[in-house]
C-alpha cells in the first residue's frame, strides 16, 4: 500500500488528537527555513502513547530543535515525571522553552545546552546508568551510533530507545550514496539488526523509526 497524500490526510483526520499547544508549536515551526527537522504530529502522538503504555517516569531526548517531541513526551509523563533534553542551539530551544512554559510542563524538563555526548557522559558519571525508561534520538546522524551506545548504558532493562530518520527518505538503499549521514544510518541499521542486547522493530512511520527495547 502506498501512503498517498489523500490517504495521509484521512489518517490524520481519523486518528490525530493533537493538543492546541502542540498544533501552535508546529505551525510556528513550519515558518522556519529548517522546519523539515520537526517530527510529524502522528509520530509525536505515537511517542506519547508509548510513554503511557510503559508508565514511563524518566525520559531522555537527544536533539530538541523547537521542542515538539519533548512537549509531546512531557505532556504524557506523570506530574512528577522528568525529561532530560539535550541540544546545542540556544535559538531553537528558546522556542521550545516558550511552549513548555505555555503548556505548564517546564518543571518536568531539564534542558542541557552542550554537546550531547558531554551531557550523556555527565549523566553516567553522576550514577544515572540504567535509570531512564525512554530515550529519543533525533540529532546529528554521524553521531547516532555513539548516542545509541550511551543510551543503552543509561536505559533500564525493559526500557525503550527510539531512533528517528532511520530510512533517510529512502536513501539508505542507495549503495552509491556517499553522504556521510546516510552511510552512518545504514551502518547503524545493520548493527541494530544483529544486536542481541535489544529487541528491534524498524517502522515506516514518517522517515522511519527504530524501536530498540533493552533486554
Amino acid at each position: 500500500m502506498t501512503l498517498t497524500d489523500s490517504l495521509y490526510e484521512y489518517l490524520l483526520a481519523v486518528s490525530l488528537r493533537e493538543p492546541a499547544i502542540l498544533k501552535a508549536l508546529r505551525a510556528e515551526t513550519a515558518q522556519m527555513p529548517t522546519h523539515n527537522m520537526q517530527i510529524s504530529p502522528e509520530q509525536g502522538q505515537f511517542m506519547a502513547l508509548l510513554i503511557e503504555l510503559m508508565s514511563a517516569r524518566k525520559a531522555l531526548e537527544i536533539g530538541v530543535y523547537t521542542g515538539y517531541s519533548s512537549l509531546a513526551v512531557a505532556l504524557a509523563l506523570p506530574t512528577d515525571g522528568k525529561l532530560v533534553a539535550c541540544d546545542i542551539s540556544k535559538e531553537w530551544t528558546a522556542v521550545a522553552q516558550r511552549y513548555w512554559e505555555k503548556a505548564g510542563i517546564a518543571q518536568k524538563i531539564d534542558l542541557h545546552i552542550a554537546p550531547a555526548l558531554t551531557t550523556l557522559d555527565k549523566l553516567l558519571a553522576a550514577g544515572e546508568q540504567e535509570t531512564f525508561d525512554f530515550v529519543f534520538i533525533d540529532a546529528d546522524k554521524a553521531s547516532y551510533d555513539a548516542y545509541y551506545e550511551k543510551a543503552l548504558l543509561l536505559t533500564r532493562k525493559g526500557g525503550l530507545i527510539m531512533l528517528d530518520n532511520m530510512l533517510r527518505k529512502g536513501l539508505v538503499i542507495d549503495a552509491d550514496n556517499q553522504d556521510k549521514s546516510v552511510q552512518a544510518i545504514h551502518q547503524l541499521n545493520q548493527k541494530l539488526h544483529t544486536d542481541d542486547r535489544i529487541t528491534l522493530s524498524l517502522l515506516p512511520i514518517s522517515d522511519g523509526i527504530s524501536l530498540a527495547r533493552k533486554r
